[in-house]
Formats: structure tokens, sequence, C-alpha cells
């Protein structure tokens, strides 16, 4: 079965909306060895509705629509599908009893409007809403299935859990599963870390790998068809271990794992503390840190040192060395280091100078310059980097390359 998906709103088109209804319903189909190959997203126009969902039921088995089942003028998910579909818009008793007894659940008065959201197609099969007034639909066209379901996300992915999967699942002739798995890098980039891995690229068939990079790490996406999940990751093991065992020195995780809650896990396990220094990410790598949940078994405290004046009284850097070298420089990282070891007593340290921008660069020291320093038991390192970007983006990959420098650390210590 192939699917296509229907996104409808033009909020969505503005950007004033992030679209997590698609993301949440590939992952759904995919689980239910449903083929998704096209998207869409189409904004309130009459014209362009019906033009999206013709196309789509062209191409696609399963079509599934997300919004436009409110009640207001500019809802017209309803007719489009009346039109594509040359089923009459008819009055569902039942569906009113729905919306009727919403209304009278949570004591509010219900408007003309609402009776609306009550004309379906003729033949339409209702998809309950215990979340919401809008209730879905399905509508079977020869061999074509239409789904439709409301835009707001908790009410679509009640519906879609309770209702949809079910339906869908019966009506799968040959099931397969697709389980994907995602291993993340830090340190390299995308065209190296292709480079590294070419032969994998080359020779996948069942499981694929996809590469693709986000702000300060790249992912690859192990994807496996099967008959079952537990099928699945049996295929999806080797490659994992080949691409991890290739790419050492740069994994980091999977799936959900980021590089704050792996730190944390190794210095859980170790049952070691850590102290954090920040200048130019002003408190990032801690927000970070602590938004770990269990972080304050092995977290013991931040200094956001921003000026030179806090980083002499906080962490006792000396002034000489911020006169000589500047406070963006290597010395200074580590003396914000060695000084936050020192006054926390925890058996790691993690510092941060530099310089974010837009403005504060020079020649001889540009925006994005950063020193990064690691500490513990008297050994103390540092690294500088160049990071191009915005102020929000650069702060970020600061903090990304931070944490993936005390990662290694705590790894070659091991």
């Amino acid at each position: 079965m192939k699917a296509e998906l229907v996104i409808i709103g033009t909020e969505l088109l503005l950007g004033e909306t992030v679209d997590t209804n698609a993301a949440f319903l590939a992952q759904e189909l995919a689980a239910l060895g449903i083929d998704l190959y096209y998207k869409s997203t189409v904004g309130d126009n009459w014209v362009r509705i019906i033009e999206v969902m013709t196309q789509a039921l062209a191409r696609s088995d399963l079509v599934i629509a997300s919004g436009g089942l409110g009640p207001t003028m500019d809802d017209l998910t309803r007719e489009a599908i009346s039109a594509v579909a040359n089923l009459p818009l008819e009055l569902d008793q039942e569906a009113m009893k729905m919306i009727e007894g919403y209304f009278q659940q949570t004591k509010r008065s219900m408007s003309e409007n609402n009776r609306r959201q009550a004309f379906l197609p003729r033949g339409a099969k209702i998809i309950a809403n215990h979340w919401g007034t809008a209730p879905g639909m399905i509508v079977n066209i020869q061999d074509k299935i239409i789904v439709a379901l409301p835009g707001v996300p908790r009410e679509l992915k009640g519906m879609f859990t309770t209702y949809v999967a079910p339906y869908l699942s019966q009506r799968i002739t040959a099931k397969k599963t697709l389980v994907s798995r995602t291993l993340k890098f830090a340190g390299i980039g995308e065209s190296q870390l292709a480079e590294l891995v070419h032969d994998e690229l080359l020779n996948q068939s069942n499981p694929t790998i996809a590469p693709y990079a986000s702000l300060g790490e790249v992912k690859l996406r192990i994807t496996a068809k099967a008959d079952s999940s537990q099928q699945a990751y049996e295929l999806i093991q080797p490659v994992e271990q080949r691409l991890i065992h290739q790419l050492n020195g740069y994994y980091y995780g999977a799936d959900h794992e980021t590089l704050e809650s792996v730190v944390g896990a190794m210095l859980r396990e170790r049952q070691e503390t850590l102290a954090v220094a920040e200048s130019c990410t002003g408190g990032l790598i801690t927000n970070r840190i602590t938004n770990v949940p269990g972080s304050s078994e092995y977290f013991d405290r931040g200094y956001i040192t921003y000026s030179n004046q806090a980083k002499v009284e906080l962490l006792g850097v000396d002034p000489s060395l911020i006169g000589q070298f500047g406070a963006v420089s290597r010395e200074v990282a580590v003396a914000m280091a060695e000084g936050a070891r020192a006054r926390a007593g925890t058996d790691w340290s993690l510092a941060v100078t530099g310089i974010a921008g837009p403005a504060g660069g020079s020649k001889e020291k540009p925006v994005g310059l950063v020193h990064i320093a690691v500490s513990a038991k008297g050994n103390t390192k540092a690294k500088q980097f160049r990071f191009n970007g915005t102020r929000t983006e650069i702060k970020f990959l600061v903090a990304q390359a931070a944490l993936n420098f005390l990662r290694q650390e705590i790894k070659d210590t091991e």
C-alpha cells in the first residue's frame, strides 16, 4: 500500500504553525509497513485542496488529510473530499450526537456553526473524536482510501492510534514492518562521514542507509523492512555494528540519545561529578545538562562568568592572563576549567570562552573563535574551534563541541 499525506492549513504555509502531524503520521505508517512516498501542504483554498487531493488519489492507494475539519467557513476539507469523491454531503446523525455530547460533557454551549462538522460525504465511516468537536472520516473510493483527521495534534494522534491504525492494519494484505535506527556522530562533517562509509552506502539494499546532517552533528538512518519488528532489528544490527566500528571516534549515541544524556550516563556509571564554567554560551551547556532527568547525581554546579571580573572573582582566573592573552584564549579557558574544578571539588570540569557575534570580533580573533577546556585530576586539555552562523547557531555549536570534547575525554580515561 502506497500512502500520501495532505496537510491542510494556511498557517502552515505562513510558518505560523510547525507541522508535527506529518512527522507523527509518517512514523505510524512506517510502523504499519505502509510506504509513504509523498507529502503535500496546501492552504485553506477550495481549488488548491481539490487539486492536491485529486493528484494524491491518482498516484497513491491511501490519502491521509490533516486539518480543515473545524466549524468555520475556511474549513473546507469535508467539501473538498465530497467533490473529489463525487459524494454529496449529508447530515450524519451519529456525528451530530457525538458533537452535541462533547459540548454537554464539557459544559459549553454549541454554536450553529458546529453543525457543519456533522455533514459528511455519503457513506463515509465516522472516526470518533473524544478530544474535540471535529469527527474524522474514512471514505472509500473504489480501491482507494481517504482518511480525514483534525489538525489539532492531540486530537489527530488520539484518533489515529485508537481507530485509524487498527482499520489500516486489517486492510494490509502483505504486512511488512518498517523499523529505523538513527546513529548519531559529532565532530565530523556529512561529506567526510559519507566518504568513510562509501562502500556501505554503495551496497545498501535492505536495510537502507541514509546520511543527513543537522546543526552540530551528522546522522545515519538505517531502515529495514521485514515481517516483524524483531526481524527488522536483526537486519539492522550487523549494519549498525559495522558503521559504528568504521566511525568509532565520532559515534556518540542512537535514536533519542543526546550528547548531554550520553555524557550524563558516563558520569553516573563512574560515579563522578562535573562543574561547568561558561562565558560565550551564557548557561546553555548547563541548561542542556540539567534538562536530563537525574542530572543532580553527577552535575554539581555551573558558573556563568560572562565578564572578565566574573572570571576573576568566581573562578580565580589571574587578571594578568586576561591582560596578556585576552579573555578568548587557550590560557584563560584552561584557567577557567581548573578554577571551576578546584572551587567545586568535582572530578571533571568543562569551560568555554569565545566570540558568538555578530559584533566583537577582530582580525586576530574573529567571530566564531572559541576555546574549550576540559579538566580532570590535574590534567587539563584545551582545543580551539572556529564556527560560522548566527549568534544562536554559534552558541549551540559551541555547546555541542564542548559536550563532545568532554565525552571524548571521559571515554579516553576508561
